[in-house]
C-alpha cells in the first residue's frame, strides 16, 4: 500500500444521477429544497435544471471509490472522516459523474493502518468537478473478510 503513496490510482466508471435518486435523498436527509426536486421551477433556476444535492454527491464517494481500489489484508475498512471537502459546480440531474483518487499517505496506527485519499467527482462534459474531498479510512489489521 505504501508503494501507491503520492499516486493517482485511476478512474472509475460513470455513474449517471437520476431523479429518483435525488429524490430518495431529499426523502433520507429531509432535503426537499426546490432546486432537487421541483423540475419546472429548476429548469427557469440558476443551473436550468434540478440538481443533486452536494451531499449526495459525496455520499457516493465508498461506491465510487471501490471501482478504483480494494485493500487487502484488513478485516474492514472504516470511514474515518474529511479533511476538506468543496462542491465547484452543481452537479444536475441526467448528468454522468465519476471519481478519480489519489492516496495522498498512508499512517501506521494502533488499530492498523490511517489512509488519506483526494478524491475528484468529475461530471461529464463540464470543466469543474461535482466535488472535491480529502477522506480518511482507518484500515483495521486482520485477516480480510472480503
Amino acid at each position: 500500500m505504501t508503494r501507491a503513496q503520492g499516486k493517482h490510482l485511476g478512474y472509475g466508471e460513470w455513474h449517471e444521477i437520476t431523479q429518483e435518486q435525488v429524490q430518495q435523498f431529499a426523502d433520507a436527509t429531509g432535503d426537499h429544497q426546490w432546486i432537487h426536486l421541483d423540475t419546472e421551477r429548476a429548469a427557469k433556476g440558476p443551473f436550468g435544471g434540478t440538481v443533486a444535492h452536494g451531499y449526495l454527491t459525496l455520499s457516493l464517494l465508498p461506491m465510487l471509490g471501490r471501482e478504483i481500489y480494494d485493500f487487502r489484508g484488513f478485516s474492514m475498512g472504516v470511514n474515518y472522516g474529511l479533511n476538506k471537502v468543496r462542491f465547484p459546480s452543481a452537479v444536475r440531474v441526467g448528468k454522468r459523474v465519476r471519481a478519480g483518487a489519489e492516496l495522498k499517505s498512508v499512517t501506521p496506527v494502533a488499530m492498523g493502518v490511517q489512509a488519506v485519499f483526494a478524491y475528484t467527482i468529475e461530471i461529464e462534459g463540464e470543466a469543474k468537478p461535482g466535488c472535491v474531498a480529502e477522506a480518511v479510512v482507518l484500515l483495521v489489521a486482520g485477516k480480510d473478510t472480503t
